[in-house]
């Protein structure tokens, strides 16, 4: 589920999930966080990559395993709150390199991370609503990054951008040609090895200092809203509309096909 692997002070942990489109499942998030961990506590690391196999950076939740989970009513998403704020609250800098989609809780794990580096040709949606769903958990981190006006629209219609506008609206920190993605990500990593560990920690301690309460502190309410939203009617109906490969019946019959 997750690739590690360490070499010039940079631990790059690959989500490695391509059959489900690394879809943020249990098993997929537990081997994250371990790995995360794993990572901080390395003197030899300095910074950590996330990176991915597959066409797909992240698909978001995993449907499949929603689905599943009804009965227990302990949705995957509850632990989405964890990641993110893991990632957000590494003392060490987290660089995101993003080659193809995301979807959802794919875009809190890249809003959490310091530096985010994608392809121009990626594409990023907030597919919640269309699922009857709402993107809360991963407001924690997506709202600190992104525009206003931009989130609104973005958050309320659910539409497809691309990484030129992911990296106007603050999502992405920059957005490259395709075959310079691997360069940008490197350089990105030297130029972060050329700080001294204690000065990175502090400075993004530094970073982290804004008025409203921190991650950690959001991500418990947002949690019970986002897995409220996913045991709701509309939920339950998104999810398999999803699976079943359908529209879901909230959508105009005029817009279906």
């Amino acid at each position: 589920m997750i690739g590690t692997a360490t070499a010039g002070g940079i631990a790059t942990l690959t989500l490695d999930s391509p059959a489900n489109r690394n879809a943020l499942s249990t098993p997929l998030m537990t081997e994250l966080l371990a790995a995360l961990a794993t990572a901080t506590a390395d003197p030899r690391v300095r910074a950590v990559v996330l990176d991915h196999t597959g066409p797909v950076f992240c698909s978001g939740a995993d449907l499949k395993e929603t689905a599943a989970a009804y009965a227990s009513r302990q949705v995957p998403v509850a632990m989405l709150g964890d990641v993110l704020a893991a990632v957000w609250e590494c003392p060490k800098p987290v660089v995101a390199k993003i080659a193809g989609p995301a979807r959802a809780g794919g875009l809190g794990l890249i809003a959490a991370a310091d530096i985010a580096i994608c392809a121009e040709t990626a594409t990023f949606a907030f597919t919640e609503v269309r699922l009857g769903v709402v993107p809360a958990v991963i407001s924690a981190t997506v709202l600190r990054r992104l525009q206003p006006r931009a989130a609104a629209r973005l958050y309320l219609t659910g539409e497809v951008f691309d990484g030129a506008r992911a990296e106007q609206i603050g999502l992405v920190t920059t957005a490259v040609p395709t075959d310079r993605l691997d360069a940008a990500v490197a350089e990105c990593c030297a130029a972060l090895c050329r700080g001294a560990p204690g000065a990175l920690t502090g400075t993004k301690q530094l970073l982290s200092r804004v008025p409203a309460a921190g991650v950690r502190a959001d991500v418990g309410p947002l949690r019970e809203l986002s897995t409220g939203y996913f045991l709701s009617d509309e939920g339950r109906e998104g999810v398999q509309a999803f699976r079943d490969k359908r529209d879901p019946w909230w959508v105009p019959a005029a817009q279906t096909g």
